[in-house]
């Protein structure tokens, strides 16, 4: 099944509902990072729950970074993502797996930890980005998401994000929901919308039977009035070149850029995001150095 997420309008606009199927994107990640189970989930749901929160707050060419840092095994989170539905992230300890959890899940809140923060800095275009934090919840990714959402953006909502691993540490399946309650949303409807969450099953197990993020949205909205306002193709995509990397080289010390030129002969440069290499010669250091120096 492609990767694709849904943006709705409910009851004339009591809430904002976004449903997506991330599969290939923690794929992706998975794969590029080669990270284990634990990792994977942390991972996965962190990029699962940018990917929404971009597409709730961001228009045009803005963007935003999510950090989430809570002290745990799995160390600091960073993803980055945009209005246009693709993502990007890493995390700094990548081969954590744990056992499961009481309720025999992966223990992605012992993995990320709770004694830390969430941080969303929002890039508009303007001269200064705007950088909101909260505490983190749980460190289970969807709870720290709502909380943020609440805090930051005073917005009340729900974030439901999941990945199901496969014991040779492939993903199966990853995905999430994310509803925003709008002014003038009923008592009931906010009820009947709370009932709903505390009896629908992990959107990872709905995905491995099959539903699509409509049907999904059907099952959260079953007795409401939805209109999907948009289908919006996700993917995993980093935009780093040999050439981006070289520009920012221009900003190190002259001392370091003579360095790579008289010890090494060359320099190897590894995307975080994604895990690409670029190799730069002696001449194209030589040139990288003309360049910082003006």
């Amino acid at each position: 099944m492609e990767d694709y997420l849904i943006k709705s309008i409910v009851n004339d606009g009591m809430f904002r509902a976004y449903v997506v199927n991330g599969t290939n994107i923690v794929r992706e990640a998975q794969k590029r990072h080669d990270t284990w189970s634990a990792a994977t989930a942390a991972l996965g749901r962190s990029l699962v729950g940018t990917l929404m929160l971009s597409s709730s707050l961001l228009k045009g060419k803005e963007k935003l970074t999510v950090k989430i840092n809570g002290g745990g095994p799995v160390g600091g989170i960073v993803i980055d993502g945009n209005a246009n539905g693709t993502v990007k992230g890493y995390l700094q300890h990548p081969h954590v797996s744990l056992p499961l959890n009481a309720k025999h899940h992966i223990d992605v809140g012992k993995a990320v930890g709770n004694q830390g923060t969430l941080s969303v800095t929002k890039d508009m275009g303007l001269k200064d980005p705007f950088t909101g934090n909260v505490g983190l919840a749980s460190g289970e990714i969807g709870d720290d998401f709502t909380y943020y959402l609440a805090q930051s953006e005073q917005i009340p909502s729900s974030v439901g994000v999941s990945v199901f691993v496969n014991p040779d540490e492939t993903v199966a399946v990853a995905g999430g929901f994310m509803i925003q309650v709008m002014p003038g949303a009923s008592d009931e409807a906010i009820d009947r919308l709370q009932t709903t969450l505390n009896n629908l099953p992990l959107v990872s197990d709905l995905l491995r039977q099959g539903k699509t993020p409509e049907a999904i949205l059907e099952m959260l909205f079953a007795n409401d009035k939805v209109k999907i306002l948009d289908k919006l193709p996700v993917s995993f995509k980093c935009d780093c070149s040999k050439e981006r990397f070289a520009a920012a080289m221009t900003s190190l010390p002259q001392s370091e850029i003579a360095a790579m030129i008289a010890e090494d002969h060359g320099a190897e440069v590894t995307c975080r995001f994604c895990g690409n290499q670029y190799h730069y010669s002696e001449t194209e250091l030589k040139a990288i150095q003309l360049k910082a120096r003006g």
